[in-house]
């Protein structure tokens, strides 16, 4: 047993439940902050709502969420984040358009790993300046899962690829230090503490979404057009899903910008357009995925509509690939 499988098992023995760890969770936040302010990165996303939660059951109006539209958010939703946390659970959030900044610091990266970097270096930079101007704010909150510490390399474990919420704060950062509720906790670990802290299950159920957003299904140098047409194409995917009843068949579905361009025809003339990918798989814990075999006569017509609708796009492929040998994402 390394060391991150060590942690794991102090905090999650044999005898876990989810309501004995929220109960074991927010007295650790309390004893942790105390009467001290935190910053918490909300992506909307299942881990930073479950730690959201847990972090406003443990300390109230020290918290403060901000959520960053870097420029890497599916459709529309910067619109739904501010609805669900603002409106029904009433935490403080606060909402920052960051795109131009983000893909002016991302120009001309194309290293998947430089680009996680440069991407969570540079929320970091956001969230000390958020907190510069909130005044004093001593801790920054993460929804750092196990599987991102596995995947980093963190406490024995051979590195897949970094997660920008992994390995600890910069030297020169205005924090005192970190706070990660769900640490610890396996994918389907967290949705159970989400059911048992009552987020409602659409929130609790949603597809997981990186850090980096669209950002890691963007294959090649972030710009707004390419981000763009991958907006598009994944609503598409993700509405059809949902209209066919297949969205829970899997834990994540979603398209890729491959960066390729490919020769097409429409209207009776040559095209030359971008080929998006749709990948759909079914996990538990995310270290391991199995590919969700989806009717083929839905996938040739998703293909038929992404192509025809989404203008830059005119070839769809299908990712069949497990993880392992692959990861779920694309980089």
């Amino acid at each position: 047993m390394n060391k991150a499988e060590k942690e794991r098992a102090a905090v999650v023995g044999k005898n876990w439940t989810p309501r004995a760890y929220i109960k074991s969770t927010i007295e650790a936040i309390r004893a942790q902050v105390g009467d001290k302010k935190v910053l918490l990165a909300m992506s909307g996303g299942v881990d930073s709502s479950v730690c959201a939660v847990l972090l406003h059951k443990a300390i109230g109006r020290q918290l403060t969420c901000v959520f960053v539209d870097h420029g890497c958010m599916r459709k529309n939703e910067a619109k739904e984040v501010k609805a669900v946390f603002k409106g029904k659970f009433g935490i403080n959030l606060i909402q920052i358009d960051a795109e131009k900044r983000f893909l002016e610091k991302a120009k001309g990266i194309t290293d998947p790993e430089l680009k996680r970097k440069c991407i969570g270096g540079e929320f970091i930079k956001v969230f000390e300046e958020v907190a510069k101007k909130l005044g004093r704010i001593e801790f920054l909150g993460q929804g750092t899962i196990y599987p991102d510490i596995i995947e980093s390399g963190v406490g024995g474990h051979k590195a897949v690829k970094a997660h920008h919420n992994v390995g600890g704060l910069p030297k020169d950062i205005g924090f005192e230090g970190l706070v990660e509720p769900v640490k610890y906790l396996y994918k389907d670990e967290v949705r159970k503490v989400g059911r048992a802290l009552g987020i409602p299950a659409a929130m609790v159920d949603r597809q997981p979404f990186p850090g980096p957003g669209l950002a890691v299904r963007c294959i090649g140098e972030l710009t707004k057009e390419k981000l763009d047409i991958l907006r598009d194409a994944d609503f598409v995917f993700r509405s059809e899903m949902a209209k066919a009843k297949l969205d829970r068949k899997a834990q994540q579905f979603f398209a890729i910008m491959t960066n390729v361009k490919s020769t097409g025809v429409k209207n009776g003339a040559r095209t030359f357009g971008y080929v998006i990918a749709l990948r759909a798989v079914a996990t538990q814990q995310f270290v391991k995925a199995g590919i969700v075999e989806l009717p083929f006569k839905f996938m040739v017509k998703v293909a038929e509509k992404i192509a025809t609708t989404v203008k830059g796009v005119n070839r769809v492929v299908w990712d069949i690939t497990p993880k392992p040998p692959s990861t779920i994402e694309w980089e």
